[in-house]
């Protein structure tokens, strides 16, 4: 079945999810809303795995897997995975974060993954993720959202900078990142100020995980709005698809488990707890073979007649810098969904799984885009080698394409956003 998704609707929807979800925590808890809005069960880890056929996620840290086995298969029916990332670059708070220098309250901050560092200058910044605290059974996890403009990194005026516009911008990290957020000569406490916000003691908050953001909303632009600018496209661009795609594909009869797995750390290299090369993925497979009845055997059955889409953006061509991209493989934007190929397999993809992938856009009528790196350029990766690697499964690597990536304002087309949720839907329910 072709899933109809109106652009309008997806862009409106999508540019929410984006804003709502500035941190790793918050991008799982907002897809955990919307599955659960359409019949979802979460559930712990902890306990079993329902026998009942049915709807169900489950919830690590910044990560999520979500599957269905309303459909009558056997044990052994093998899976449709399509696989993204949920955290993006970004400055994080140190654990003793507190600094005073010439007059200004400022905070300690790691860079975390690669992100432009130029385009943090200047803005307004707030302060999201999760916070460990002190609970009635040991430690709980407190989710913290502060769309504040709390912080800022100044850059230096180009009157104290004379070369900056002919030599280059040359940040140190250590020094030139620090963000400030108040004026005085004595440290603020920054644990204070997270207790309060939470309406916990001082003492109760035992440790954290956040991050800054850009306060910038999602908003279409361009002269035909046909663009949606944003921060976090990549990768939660293709959460959000693989989201409403899997939310569509249930409306179909299918011989496969269809599943959606969204990790963290892809942007550190995922070798975490629920990292891409951790255990969860594989895990959870596992549990929903065992809980159908199923054995170590038809496990193993069911991986080899599985196949995985690892989704993670694509480079659209910058007319500015059309030279950087691989000359007859420009991709455009607004153009459909993107295979990614590398021949040293930094993308999973082969011409089985990129088959797979085709057969899916001819299903859903979008067109395809292929996307190969320069021969003198070094590739980036995906969660898509370690998942194939992991599981054996038939493995290929797409995108929706994209400027600006790693900036902390992306853009992307709003055509696009449509065609790459009806390409996963049939992904996820194949004809």
């Amino acid at each position: 079945m072709t899933h109809s998704f109106d652009q309008d609707d997806i862009a409106t929807r999508l540019a929410a999810y984006l804003d709502a979800s500035p941190s790793p925590f918050h991008a799982v808890e907002s897809a955990a809303v919307l599955l659960e809005a359409c019949g979802f069960t979460r559930l712990s880890e902890t306990e079993a795995t329902p026998a009942e056929p049915g709807r169900y996620l489950l919830v690590r840290g910044g990560s999520l897997i979500a599957w269905s086995t309303e459909a009558d298969l056997a044990p052994s029916a093998p899976f449709r995975v399509v696989g993204a990332h949920t955290d993006s670059p970004n400055l994080r708070i140190k654990p003793q974060p507190e600094l005073v220098r010439a007059g200004w309250q400022q905070l300690a901050v790691e860079i975390y993954g690669g992100p432009l560092l130029n385009t943090w200058l200047d803005r307004d910044l707030g302060l999201s993720g999760r916070v460990a605290v002190r609970g009635a059974d040991g430690v709980e996890g407190r989710l913290l959202l502060l769309d504040e403009p709390l912080l800022r990194v100044s850059q230096l005026a180009p009157h104290l900078d004379r070369t900056v516009n002919t030599d280059g911008l040359k940040l140190n990290p250590q020094q030139h990142l620090v963000p400030h957020w108040g004026l005085g000569t004595e440290p603020a406490d920054f644990t204070g100020f997270v207790a309060e916000r939470l309406e916990v003691e001082r003492g109760d908050v035992l440790g954290w995980d956040l991050m800054t953001h850009d306060l910038t909303p999602a908003r279409r632009i361009g002269r035909d709005r046909d663009l949606l600018a944003s921060a976090r496209l990549d990768n939660l661009a293709t959460s959000f698809a693989a989201v409403v795609a899997l939310i569509a594909a249930l409306e179909d009869g299918t011989g496969v488990v269809p599943v959606v797995a969204l990790f963290d750390h892809e942007e550190v290299g995922s070798t975490t707890e629920r990292g891409a090369q951790s255990t969860f993925l594989p895990a959870v497979l596992e549990r929903i073979v065992a809980a159908r009845g199923g054995s170590r055997e038809d496990y193993l059955r069911a991986l080899a007649g599985t196949v995985i889409a690892s989704g993670d953006m694509a480079h659209a061509t910058n007319p500015n810098y059309a030279d950087r991209h691989e000359p007859g493989h420009h991709v455009r934007m607004n153009g459909g969904p993107v295979l990614k190929i590398n021949a040293q397999a930094r993308y999973a993809t082969d011409g089985m799984g990129a088959a797979h992938f085709r057969l899916a856009c001819e299903q859903a009528g979008v067109p395809v885009q292929n996307f190969v790196t320069r021969t003198d350029l070094p590739c980036g990766s995906t969660v898509g080698p370690m998942t194939s690697a992991l599981t054996g499964a038939t493995t290929v690597d797409f995108g929706a394409p994209t400027l600006s990536m790693h900036s902390t304002r992306e853009a992307c087309g709003v055509a696009d956003q449509a065609m790459y949720a009806r390409a996963l839907a049939a992904f996820l329910s194949p004809a």
